[in-house]
């Protein structure tokens, strides 16, 4: 950027001034100014005073307290992961312990329900025992009083018998037959039915 001064003269001209370029002496060549692209020397020291207080900073205080944290933090996950592997463990440890005594109070109530079986069974056998003799008992007085009313009917049936057949005999031929030839065959017949 540059400045122009103008200036007017006592006959009305205007003077216009450009600003004189400045030569150094040793080079010979004109004086720019500060170079927008190149850092002053004060803003190099402020930038590296501030890396080097920052780094060490950063170095000394700061890292070790995150790398601190890390390991703390990475220490109580490890740690985690082996009291939770401690707990499945234990755990498996008290199913494997549940199942074995499960398996030993079932294999006691399958000894203690085949005891059962075997007395409920006994007492069936004893009872079935009992009520076969009660029911031969029965059945030989049954048949003793059977055969004693046979036997005492046995008369009175041979008697029917024989008036019956005699009686029809006697309508099948019209004449009356002889009462002792009949009370032989129906005898004879009786006989041999038993």
């Amino acid at each position: 950027m540059f400045t122009v001064t103008v200036h007017t003269t006592g006959a009305g001209e205007l003077v216009v001034r450009l600003p004189q370029q400045r030569v150094t002496a040793e080079a010979g060549t004109e004086d720019k100014g500060p170079s927008p692209i190149a850092p002053e020397l004060k803003e190099l020291a402020w930038g590296a005073g501030s890396f080097i207080v920052l780094f060490v900073l950063m170095r000394v205080v700061l890292f070790p307290r995150v790398k601190n944290g890390m390991q703390a933090r990475y220490g109580k996950i490890r740690d985690d992961h082996e009291s939770a592997d401690a707990m499945r463990a234990a755990a498996r440890g008290e199913v494997a312990a549940y199942e074995q005594e499960l398996a030993g109070v079932r294999a006691e109530a399958a000894q203690r329900i085949q005891a059962v079986r075997d007395i409920i069974e006994a007492e069936r056998a004893i009872a079935i025992g009992v009520a076969n003799e009660r029911i031969s008992a029965s059945r030989a007085d049954a048949n003793a009083v059977n055969e004693a009313a046979k036997a005492a009917a046995a008369p009175h049936i041979k008697e029917a018998v024989a008036d019956v057949s005699g009686r029809a005999a006697e309508l099948a031929t019209g004449r009356k037959p002889d009462a002792a030839m009949v009370n032989s065959v129906v005898t004879s017949l009786i006989g041999a039915g038993q």
